[in-house]
This record gives structure tokens, sequence and C-alpha cells, in this order.
């Protein structure tokens, strides 16, 4: 691995004196699925926690119709 120093991307006002090294690692590993809403979208839901909640009602809409379609 590089150190800062030789790094001609690494500039020097970057401190990262206080990181914890693979802090996240483990919860990357099991996987990422990042969504990248568009502008429209995110005027209604401006959150992680406001697009699950949507996300969550409409799945229960859907399992409603299919058990209704059986």
């Amino acid at each position: 691995m590089k150190k800062a120093q030789d790094d001609q991307e690494m500039r020097s006002e970057y401190d990262f004196s206080g990181g914890v090294r693979g802090k996240y690692a483990k919860r990357y590993q099991e996987g990422t699925n990042v969504v990248v809403l568009d502008p429209d979208v995110v005027e209604y839901f401006p959150d992680h926690d406001s697009v699950n909640d949507a996300l969550r009602h409409m799945a229960a809409i859907i399992k409603r119709q299919q058990k209704a379609d059986r």
C-alpha cells in the first residue's frame, strides 16, 4: 500500500489520524444496494426512511392483491 505522502492524489489537508481501519469492512462484505433517486422523486422521499416506508406499504398492497387474485 502506498503511503499518503507518496500518493500524488492525496492532498495535504486530508487528515485520517482519527480514522479506524476496516470500520465498515464487514458491513460492506455483506453487500450493498445503493439506489439513486431522480430529483423529482427526492422531492417526495427525502431520506431512506421515507423510501423504505413507502415501499413497505406498496409491498403490502401487492401482497393483498395477489391473494385476492387467487
